[in-house]
């Protein structure tokens, strides 16, 4: 199976300067790998980044038997103090099989969103509920979850995932949003969603099996994930994951791919990009501003998993790094009271938060940490900069 376009040779950069670099000595016999090397726009390193073991927090985001805390936000620093988002529930897992209007069917069902502040980073205080699931027969009453930060103008905005009742393996996610003038509420949530999944898809038949499709539809007809907001270019771009109704496995990994959508104010309406979706692969989203444009750190899913992309527009992104998958954060809360520099990009990434799987059924909240990486040197050898 071809996967893709073949290569023009007439494009190739054939200086002697590039081909050293690559090790190539022979222009004349080039393989693939060569040719997609000589492809390359660019060789640097000034995005790599290595993740250190994640270490556990203490106070009231300790691991606590019993509680899901996961998917944390960003922690923005308010007041000389970290505040945090997350999703919170209680109880085990029961899944699919039983009673599905009355059970449990994920670590993230039947969850509100709590929040925590903390003076150091590592010993929390858990404050309360900031956003709790809407009455019976909202379009939030099941579960509000994987939760986002924003602040702009001195206004707080949470975006988060919302499911209505009953939770079928069928059933759409959508995206919420809440607003404060403080980031301890209190919260007033928008009557409707906010974003929806694309609504071209077909099931097939009426059994309760999302694999079963006559049409897929669009890369977010099934659902729209971990939904982020982001100032950019004086508008607000909302990034988020989209499931596919009769999502494939591909290149080893769940089809999973990310879009935008565009608002001129922060409560919307949001208007997805014609260009969606905006990425291959990836996970949970994870955006940050730098050098002018958007970057992005892909994990999990797909062809181009564990990579640092950025985009100049914030709609068009190019891979600038992988990243090792050793000790990589799930779900990452990164600390916006770091910026990111032009010289260091990833600059945001020196600590944060993640969730961490303790059990299938319960999960915990951890501080990641990470260090740049520019060079490879063995034990007691100088780097380049000290050479």
């Amino acid at each position: 199976m071809k996967t893709e376009e073949p290569c023009d040779d007439a494009k190739l950069d054939l200086s002697q300067e590039k081909l050293d670099r690559f090790g190539i000595t022979n222009k004349e016999y080039l393989s693939a790998a060569s040719k997609r090397a000589l492809q390359w726009k660019y060789v640097e390193n000034d995005w790599y980044r290595v993740f250190d073991q994640m270490q556990p927090l203490k106070g009231d985001l300790a691991y606590e038997e019993g509680v899901v805390r996961r998917d944390p936000s960003a922690m923005i620093k308010e007041n000389g103090k970290y505040y945090v988002w997350y999703s919170k529930s209680i109880g085990t897992t029961d899944g699919f099989g039983g009673d599905v209007e009355n059970d449990k069917v994920f670590p993230w069902d039947r969850c509100d969103i709590w929040y925590a502040t903390s003076e150091d980073g590592w010993t929390w205080k858990e404050e309360g509920i900031a956003v709790p699931r809407g009455e019976k027969g909202a379009y939030d009453d099941r579960s509000v979850f994987t939760v986002e930060i924003m602040k702009h103008e001195d206004m707080y905005y949470l975006c988060y995932q919302t499911i209505k009742s009953p939770y079928d393996v069928r059933t759409k996610n959508e995206v919420g949003l809440a607003w404060s003038s403080s980031p301890n509420g209190p919260w007033t949530k928008s009557k409707e969603p906010i974003l929806k999944p694309s609504d071209n898809g077909v099931w097939k038949g009426e059994e309760q099996n999302r694999f079963a499709v006559v049409k897929k539809g669009d890369f977010d007809s099934h659902k729209v994930h971990d939904p982020c907001i982001i100032p950019f270019n004086g508008k607000f771009y909302l990034y988020y994951k989209g499931e596919q109704m009769g999502e494939e496995i591909l290149f080893g990994g769940r089809q999973i791919r990310h879009g935008v959508a565009i608002a001129d104010n922060p409560k919307g309406p949001y208007v997805k990009s014609k260009y969606n979706p905006v990425s291959n692969s990836g996970h949970e989203i994870c955006v940050w501003p730098v050098k002018g444009g958007v970057a992005s750190l892909i994990t999990t899913d797909g062809p181009e998993r564990n990579t640092v992309q950025w985009s100049p527009d914030g709609i068009n992104f190019e891979i600038k790094a992988a990243v090792k998958g050793a000790n990589m954060p799930h779900a990452i809360g990164l600390n916006r009271s770091l910026s990111a520099s032009d010289s260091n990009p990833t600059q945001i990434f020196d600590w944060g938060l993640s969730h961490v799987y303790n059990s299938w059924n319960y999960q915990s909240i951890m501080r990641f940490s990470s260090h740049r990486k520019t060079s490879h040197v063995a034990k007691g050898e100088k780097t380049r900069e000290e050479k």
